[in-house]
């Protein structure tokens, strides 16, 4: 069973969804806040498609990147927190938002539509935004 707060931030993620899509040349930043780390991926909202893509991930020992390979071509670039567990959830924030600015713009992107998936624009999805920006997306 869910509790309210999770019931509340559902609720608030498909009322943002509504408005927020992205698009070949604005894609959309989706931003998932664990209890340990953050995760952030690039979607394409016009590939999207109901079935299970295959994904392919590719992790290194020391690297903290998962590129996500997606025939459909739904997610574009993802960046994770793994690896960093010795830091502050913060400062994890900032790392993975200057990672993904790192990676979009290696893949050609340099304006997103920023989602934040039902939480609020505080604490780490807001330093994780501001590091992302700093990097040099534009939302």
């Amino acid at each position: 069973m869910t509790t309210k707060k999770v019931e509340r931030r559902i609720k608030i993620k498909y009322r943002i969804r509504k408005r927020v899509n992205g698009t070949a040349e604005r894609p959309r930043m989706s931003v998932f806040r664990s209890n340990k780390q953050i995760y952030v991926q690039i979607v394409d909202d016009s590939w999207y498609n109901t079935e299970k893509p295959f994904t392919r991930t590719v992790k290194k020992k020391g690297q903290i990147v998962e590129v996500k390979y997606c025939p459909k071509g739904k997610t574009l670039v993802s960046a994770s927190s793994i690896g960093l567990e010795a830091m502050p959830k913060s400062k994890q924030a900032e790392k993975v938002g200057e990672l993904i600015a790192e990676k979009a713009k290696a893949a050609g992107i340099t304006a997103v539509v920023f989602d934040r998936n039902g939480y609020l624009y505080h604490g780490r999805v807001k330093q994780l935004a501001d590091a992302a920006r700093k990097g040099g997306l534009n939302f």
